[in-house]
């Protein structure tokens, strides 16, 4: 079974650009979406298509189970989306053994950015780089989910300038 361990937070401002890759653009659609689960469909910028089912509810730690899928497929299950399609552009960054990945939001939700680190466990404790501001983890305000069904009302949430 796949578990997700992740942090989220938001940035102190924009010294993350210099050390980014050259990120990629993705459109995230949610196909399911309830409290305890969802079942997104993802499109990259590089043609790549994923599918993505996410259970449980913690803010930490989710069951998470994604498949690549025919990029026709997904873009027909976008036509299906519940509420809003995201669209965001997604950098990676190295930092003190950990990938941070570092997501720009486009669209009704232009401005926002927040920063991610996945972990192997629970007990990890990455090093914080010094372009990362408050931690939002189990904030759902700040998950794509309700970003998507406009539980989260994108313009008042805090936006990188």
């Amino acid at each position: 079974m796949a578990k997700e361990i992740e942090r989220k937070f938001l940035l102190s401002g924009p010294r993350w650009r210099a050390l980014s890759d050259q990120g990629i653009t993705i459109r995230q659609a949610y196909v399911i979406a309830q409290d305890d689960r969802s079942l997104r469909v993802r499109l990259y910028g590089d043609g790549r298509a994923h599918l993505t089912l996410k259970v449980g509810n913690a803010a930490l730690v989710r069951d998470e189970y994604e498949f690549e899928i025919d990029r026709g497929e997904a873009e027909d299950m976008v036509r299906h989306a519940v509420g809003t399609v995201i669209e965001k552009v997604r950098y990676r960054i190295s930092h003190e053994g950990h990938l941070w990945e570092v997501d720009v939001y486009d669209g009704v939700h232009r401005g926002l950015v927040i920063a991610e680190v996945e972990l192997a466990s629970i007990h990890d404790k990455p090093v914080l780089p010094d372009w990362v501001g408050r931690e939002v983890t189990g904030d759902n305000r700040y998950s794509n989910q309700a970003l998507a069904l406009g539980f989260s009302d994108g313009a008042r949430l805090f936006r990188l300038t």
